[in-house]
Parts: C-alpha cells; structure tokens; sequence
C-alpha cells in the first residue's frame, strides 16, 4: 500500500501514466469501446483495465496524478453523440466535474467525432478500460508538464549542516 494513491491505480497503469511524457495521450473507455483492438494499436500496445468503475471515478483516479496539458486549447476531449454533436449525457457531465475538480478550474471538453475519435485512440499512449455501461463514457487526456520549482540560487543553499 502506498500513501496519497488513489487505491484504484494498479502498477500497471501508474507505470503507463509516469511513462507518459508530455503531449502523450490517455484514452479512458466505456465498456462499449473496442478497447482491446484499439489498445493493441496504441504506444504501449496492451490494454490497461479499472473493471468495476465508472467513468468519472476512473478520471479522478487518473487526474489524482496525472496533470493535464496547459499549453494546448484542449486537453480533455469527449466523443460525441452519434448525430447530436452538442449533447452532453449525463456521464459526460459528471465526468466534466471530476475534470473540472482535478484541475482546481474550468476546462471543457473539445468534442470528437466517434470515428475521428477511434483513429484518435489508436495513437494514444495508452487504453484504460472501466465498468462504464453508459454510453459515450468515452475520453481523451493530453498529459501536462509538473515544473519543478526553482534550484537554491547559491550554492549550498537549502543545506542542512
């Protein structure tokens, strides 16, 4: 067991996460999604699964250590209903708020075409499978950069003696 860890994120999908870099996507999936032949295209070729989950307690547990992209309009994306571009199911809207939670700010999801969306997945970094049975349950994450905060300015500063 670990401090501060979402106990939902196995070793397989923090190992996928922490080898992200930035600009590296992760798609999180309903259980609808084709995410076993769609992970196998991917970066890291294999499926990652939170089984059990829906889709909005899989986004905290991602966004709990993972930063999303700041320097690109949109770093979360949903995929869109099927002829209603515009509507936002309910799994989306709860999804927003963990986003929104996660980010300590507003940061609406852009909207992608289910296809378009399929060939955005395929080159992802990586597929992470939940229980979602509601449909479009679908998202993807630009991953971000953690800045490390300024080095001592002189030499030996900060130091214990």
């Amino acid at each position: 067991m670990l401090k501060n860890l979402d106990p939902l994120l196995s070793a397989d999908v923090l190992h996928a996460l922490a080898s992200m870099g930035h600009g590296d996507e992760v798609v999180i999936c309903d259980a609808n999604f084709p995410a076993d032949s769609v992970a196998r295209a991917s970066v890291l070729g294999k499926l990652l699964r939170l089984d059990g989950v829906d889709s909005a307690r899989a986004i905290r547990a991602v966004l709990s250590v993972l930063p999303l992209d700041t320097f690109v309009d949109h770093p979360a994306l949903r995929m869109e209903v099927v002829g209603e571009p515009n509507t936002l199911p309910a799994v989306q809207r709860e999804a927003q708020a963990e986003v929104n939670a996660a980010e300590g700010r507003d940061v609406p999801f852009a909207s992608i075409e289910r296809f378009a969306f399929y060939d955005r997945a395929r080159t992802a970094y990586c597929v992470i499978a939940t229980g979602e049975q509601r449909g479009y349950g679908c998202f993807v994450f630009k991953k971000g950069v953690l800045l490390a905060p300024d080095a001592p300015s002189q030499p030996g500063a900060g130091s214990r003696s």
